[in-house]
């Protein structure tokens, strides 16, 4: 595999559980690991904006998660947290990784708090944006809704790109326009859709991952959206009883994604973290 610049990512693929597993890479082989894990329904290119700062420094992986993106889909529709960790734990055993940082957002940042449980040998540091242990049900049956509202796809991806506008108002359209054309595709009737497997959706359920996040001992931050509503203030103050180590932030007026909102504040805010690694 050639090394890569800063700007442009290899396209990577592994065979885990079965499954073919797409990963994009930036930088080498010798830099420390930087593990960038999706929220559900995106894919590895939303971390386009972000991996190309850390990638002189690090050795950057942005994981398509099993069902999203160009990664294979799981024809048992497995797709709890679990399942993922279990991919993520075989491609890091595969790719040989340890000391590594990982950062995951929504579901992601799920995934990055339980391998940071799991197996705090391998862990550096953990970055968990706007997501804590707890899935309540009210989020999953929102999620419900919103993926049967998509079912029927868009006429044009310009359509979607106007959806995603009112969806995500704080985000540029430079972004969403990449994450339109990145996360769909066309379906054989000429629908523009999302690349993923509607299953997921089965695997979007509530749950409490505190057993794992217990374990958890490498440096972690909690980068939370201030006008999200995610990680209410009694988890907060549980897990800063939980983990003495961790630190919590909030970032004023941000949803539930602020490094696409905010993205220059966001990577201030983790280069700091980072530094103290």
């Amino acid at each position: 595999m050639q090394v890569s610049d800063r700007a442009h990512p290899d396209d990577c693929f592994v065979k885990v559980n079965g499954l073919r597993i797409h990963y994009l890479e930036w930088n080498g082989a010798a830099a420390q690991p930087l593990i960038l894990l999706h929220g559900i329904a995106r894919v590895a290119h939303t971390f386009d904006h972000l991996a190309p700062h850390f990638a002189g420094r690090f050795r950057v992986i942005a994981i398509d998660m099993r069902g999203h993106g160009d990664s294979g889909w799981n024809p048992d529709g497995a797709y709890l947290v679990e399942d993922y960790v279990s991919d993520i734990e075989a491609l890091i055993e595969q790719l040989g990784l340890r000391n590594m940082v990982l950062w995951g957002n929504s579901t992601g940042g799920r995934v990055a708090q339980v391998l940071g449980g799991k197996h705090p040998e391998w862990v550096a540091a953990v970055v968990s944006e706007d997501v804590g242990p707890e899935r309540p049900a009210a989020i999953s049956n929102r999620r419900a809704a919103r993926m049967a509202r998509e079912e029927s796809g868009w006429a044009t991806t310009d359509e979607l790109f106007a959806q995603l506008k009112m969806d995500y108002p704080l985000t540029s359209d430079a972004l969403l326009r990449a994450f339109a054309e990145h996360g769909s595709k066309r379906r054989a009737d000429g629908r523009v859709i999302w690349k993923r497997d509607p299953a997921i959706l089965g695997g979007f359920v509530p749950t409490e991952l505190w057993d794992s996040v217990g374990r958890i001992k490498a440096p972690i931050i909690y980068v939370l959206g201030g006008a999200s509503t995610i990680v209410p203030r009694e988890t907060q103050e549980r897990l800063q009883a939980t983990l003495p180590q961790a630190r919590i932030v909030t970032m004023p007026g941000s949803g539930h994604y602020p490094s696409d909102e905010r993205p220059d504040d966001f990577l201030k805010l983790i280069d700091g973290f980072l530094g103290g690694i």
